[in-house]
This record gives structure tokens, C-alpha cells and sequence, in this order.
């Protein structure tokens, strides 16, 4: 029996509105039995088909898998002049890859049942646009079958709670502790920085915390005690200090990867080579100067302009990242297998280093209107959050948790959002 779906995004909004981005921006990776399909739909016969072919391997010589084959230009060979996809207008929805008909939704499969988040790289999420997410739900439990059937899940092998190191956290825990932050970031007052930097708080204590004997109604209870504590004790902005040199430096290295766009046609000047990637790092590192085009929508900007502190959010960004933090954390995008098998902690670090991450780009839109320029830089880093594999190395994952460890992301999140 399929596991059934829960947590949708109830406050989010979504309809394809064909934008076509998703054709042209990434790599749709198949299946043998995908292949298998859509060769036979006959493709390779029609005259725009001749002599290119529809699947190419990915990876070394050696590897043995394939995706979708693209134009020069970046786009699906399967997108044609309208901005239209050919096997869904002549096969249906059915007919395409299973990663084509899934995104924008990210299914999360959690203790006996899935868990829906989105990805906030489609213009249309970002931008709230369409009915309520809520509609789509027949769609998505047929999604989750398609995902259980590929890839043998069932409820004796769903992932184990991405717990703590060295303890083990049931299911039913750890969710909890997820509510209490959901909480936080959606029922708490204040603007959105200073509830990230309460969720930041009740980490660093629940780090300290052993929770062997500290489980179900006592950790309910512990919770409700520690979400009172950091909602008082947690300092306004204008008291927080700024960054160090050695936290900027360490959250540009990172920073680096998130506004990294290596595929498509907004791919910056990794199409240069090697080289050309290590320069933009260095200079990423140092801080001063120009900004490298790691991505093709950043405009000609320098880091000291981006230094310099543009005003509190507006409401309307306010509210978008709100709901933007409320749906990774409800879905539980933000840590285990969706997030490089990181436990709940790091990945809570990792989804609030994006927060300075987004404040710091969208200053770098200086020519755009304000709500513009974030949903800009949303698309752009969440595009990164959890797929870019640069992000799982040890480097990149070290950084992050020295951020937090020397109360540095704090910091970060407060000087940015200023």
C-alpha cells in the first residue's frame, strides 16, 4: 500500500506557467526503463531528430548514466519552438521522465509517510504564483508512487531519523523538535532575522542536550520551556556585533558555491574553464574588488558595495522568506537524504547560512526594485541548497559548522539583513 502524503505546503502557491526555466537550466538524468520508453515513442525518426541523439552519457567514459540530450543553447532537445515539451503534447504527462513531471515539488519520505517541499529555483514558487498547493495534491500522491515503485521504498527501508551524532532520535522526537522550530520561524514575533537566530539558539542548547531519557511528553515539555527562554533572550539586531574578518571569509567560500551556475543558459564563467573557476574562488576568498560572474545574472558589482547595509527587509520579503524557511522545515528538505545525509543540527545551519546568503545577492541587484531583487537571489542560491554536490564536501560542510560553532552564522544573519 502507497505511503500516504502529508504536510503539503498549505500556505504556498504554484501553477506551471511554462516559463520553460526548468528545460533549460538543468540536466534530466533517466532511468534504463525511461530510455527504454521514450526510445520507443519513435523520436529518432522524425527529420528535427536525425542524426541527434536523444540520450548522452553522463559522466566519465566509463559511466553508466544517461540523461536527456540538450541544444547548444542549454535547452531539452524535447522543447520545441513555443516553449512547449513534445513528449508531454504527443504522450502526456506520463511520457516524460519521472524527474521532469515531479519538479517543482521535492517529496520527502518520512517514518510512515511523505513529506512535500518545493524548490523555490522555479520562478512561479518564488513569485506564490497559482492555486494553492493543496490542489495538486492527487498529482503528488501519484508522484509518490512512481518514486516508491523506482526506487523500492517501502515502509521496513524508509532513511532512519537524520539524528544527532552520536545519539538516536525516534521519529516521533525528531519531528518535534522540527514543530518547535517550524514554530519559531512562523508563530514567533519579531522580524524573520531574529527568529532565525532564535532557531540558532535552541539548536546550540539541544547540541548541549542528551535526549535518551528526555523523549515524548518530556521533551514536548522541554521544548515549550526552551522556545520561551530564546524568544526572551535573544538579543535585538542593533545589539548583535558584526561579523568577523575570519566568519566573512569563511561564509564567502561558501557563498561562492551558492551563487555557482555551471549548467544552462544563465551559466557564469565556469563555461571558461577550470581556471577561470579557481580565480573567481580566490577572489571570493579575498573580498575585494570586482564580483566573478559565477552566475550569469549577476551584474557588474564590487564586494564593498555589497557591504554596505540597505535598510531592514520589506514586509513583502519578509513574508516570502518566511513562508520560503516555514516550507523547508515542515517538509524536512533541510536535513537527512534531501540535504547530503546531514543530521538535523547541520542542516539547520545549512538552510539558515542561505538567509546571509540571499540578503548578501539580492544586494548585489542594486538596479532592481528591492522585492525583485530577493526573489531573484531566492531562485538563485535555493537552485544550489541541497543538489549542488560541491556543497557535501568536507570543506564546505566544516565551514558551516564553524560559522555556527563560533557564533558567527548569528552574526551573519544579523549584519545582512540590515
Amino acid at each position: 500500500m502507497p505511503l500516504p502524503v502529508r504536510s503539503l505546503p498549505v500556505l504556498q502557491n504554484w501553477d506551471c506557467h511554462s516559463c520553460t526555466d526548468c528545460c533549460r537550466e538543468y540536466r534530466v538524468h533517466v532511468t534504463d526503463e525511461e530510455q527504454a520508453r521514450i526510445t520507443a515513442q519513435g523520436w529518432s525518426e522524425l527529420p528535427e531528430f536525425k542524426d541527434k541523439p536523444l540520450f548522452v552519457r553522463d559522466g566519465g567514459w566509463f559511466s553508466k548514466r544517461r540523461r536527456l540530450n540538450q541544444r547548444a543553447d542549454g535547452a531539452c532537445v524535447f522543447l520545441d519552438e513555443k516553449g512547449g515539451c513534445r513528449i508531454h503534447a504527443k504522450f502526456g504527462s506520463e511520457g516524460k521522465p519521472l524527474a521532469c513531471r515531479v519538479y517543482p515539488f521535492v517529496l520527502v519520505p518520512v517514518h510512515d509517510h511523505w513529506r512535500v517541499g518545493l524548490r523555490y529555483a522555479c520562478p512561479s514558487v518564488a513569485n506564490n504564483q497559482g492555486r494553492s498547493v493543496e490542489v495538486h495534491q492527487p498529482e503528488v500522491r501519484v508522484y509518490a508512487g512512481a518514486i516508491e515503485k523506482q526506487e523500492s521504498l517501502t515502509k521496513e527501508n524508509l532513511p532512519n531519523p537524520p539524528s544527532p551524532r552520536g545519539q538516536t532520535v525516534s521519529w516521533p522526537d525528531l519531528l518535534q523538535f522540527v514543530k518547535a522550530l517550524r514554530d519559531l520561524i512562523s508563530e514567533s514575533t519579531g522580524p524573520l532575522e531574529l527568529r532565525l537566530r532564535r532557531c540558532i539558539a535552541l539548536a546550540a542548547l539541544c547540541r548541549e542536550a542528551v535526549f535518551d531519557r528526555v523523549y515524548g511528553a518530556r521533551l514536548r515539555e522541554f521544548l515549550d520551556m526552551i522556545v520561551q527562554a530564546v524568544c526572551v533572550e535573544v538579543e535585538p539586531n542593533e545589539a548583535v556585533d558584526e561579523p568577523t574578518w575570519t566568519g566573512r571569509m569563511i561564509f564567502r567560500r561558501t557563498l561562492a558555491v551558492y551563487v555557482r551556475k555551471d549548467t544552462g543558459v544563465h551559466k557564469g564563467i565556469s563555461r571558461h574553464g577550470r581556471l577561470a573557476l579557481m580565480w573567481a574562488a580566490w577572489r571570493f576568498a579575498k573580498g575585494t574588488g570586482r564580483v566573478p560572474r559565477l552566475h550569469a545574472m549577476i551584474p557588474p558589482v564590487t564586494f564593498e558595495q555589497i557591504e554596505e547595509p540597505r535598510g531592514a527587509l520589506p514586509t513583502s520579503v519578509d513574508e516570502m522568506l518566511t513562508r520560503y524557511y516555514a516550507v523547508k522545515l515542515e517538509s524536512l528538505q533541510f536535513c537527512g537524504k534531501t540535504n547530503f545525509d546531514t543530521h538535523i543540527w547541520d542542516g539547520l545551519d545549512s538552510l539558515i547560512f542561505t538567509f546571509p546568503a540571499i540578503c548578501w545577492l539580492a544586494r548585489a541587484f542594486h538596479d532592481q526594485p528591492r522585492e525583485e531583487a530577493f526573489i531573484r537571489a531566492l531562485r538563485i542560491v535555493d537552485d544550489n541548497f541541497g543538489y549542488n554536490p560541491l556543497l557535501k564536501g568536507r570543506m564546505q560542510k566544516w565551514g558551516t559548522r564553524l560559522l555556527s560553532k563560533q557564533n558567527e552564522l548569528e552574526k551573519l544573519v544579523a549584519w545582512y539583513s540590515r
